[in-house]
């Protein structure tokens, strides 16, 4: 495991950027005050990342996460930071979180909101991307209790068995990737 495999890659003061339904920018508002309440609509975005045999890299969020800690979820997901593009948002948090390079294929983009008790909420606007790594996974635990490589029915078969165990945004995501975009996910799936 790599020297930095706990560094610190995120704060609960760092910008985000506030957008309206049309994806235009508003201006920035900390992370922390962004997810609050109700939370407030910002920019974000979820990767899925495959291996070579079509297997989806999951991973379980960290026990420290104020929204959804220890919840299974799609490969990495984050948002981009004011004064940042979404390819460098992308990229850069692939390394933080997982120490990984992907070439990523933008898919679709959808606004949702989900609560997470009185801890807070999700209120995003959610760039979803596919993309495909063989290169080895080293988590950064400060993010990332641990993770797993699954195939598409053994996946299928536990969010049907326990949907409660994965974050909201990953079962949308899933479910919308499945039946409107099968083609194209076919792709990464297929070894």
């Amino acid at each position: 495991m790599s020297s930095d495999a706990n560094r610190i890659v995120s704060s609960e003061n760092e910008q985000l950027i506030l957008v309206n339904p049309d994806d235009d920018e508003l201006g920035y508002l900390s992370k922390l005050d962004c997810h609050d309440g109700d939370g407030r609509l910002h920019r974000a975005f979820s990767l899925f990342i495959f291996n070579q045999h079509g297997e989806l890299l999951l991973q379980r969020r960290a026990p420290d996460k104020r929204l959804w800690p220890m919840f299974w979820s799609n490969s990495c997901c984050s948002h981009p930071r004011k004064g940042e593009t979404m390819e460098q948002a992308t990229h850069r948090r692939l390394m933080d979180e997982l120490n990984i390079r992907a070439k990523l294929e933008f898919i679709y983009k959808f606004s949702y909101q989900a609560s997470f008790g009185e801890l807070g909420s999700e209120n995003e606007l959610c760039w979803v991307y596919l993309g495909r790594s063989n290169e080895a996974v080293v988590l950064n635990k400060s993010e990332i209790a641990e993770s797993s490589f699954v195939s598409r029915a053994a996946l299928e078969h536990e969010l049907a068995a326990n949907p409660g165990q994965f974050t909201p945004w990953f079962r949308m995501e899933w479910q919308r990737l499945t039946t409107e975009y099968g083609e194209r996910f076919a792709a990464y799936t297929e070894s």
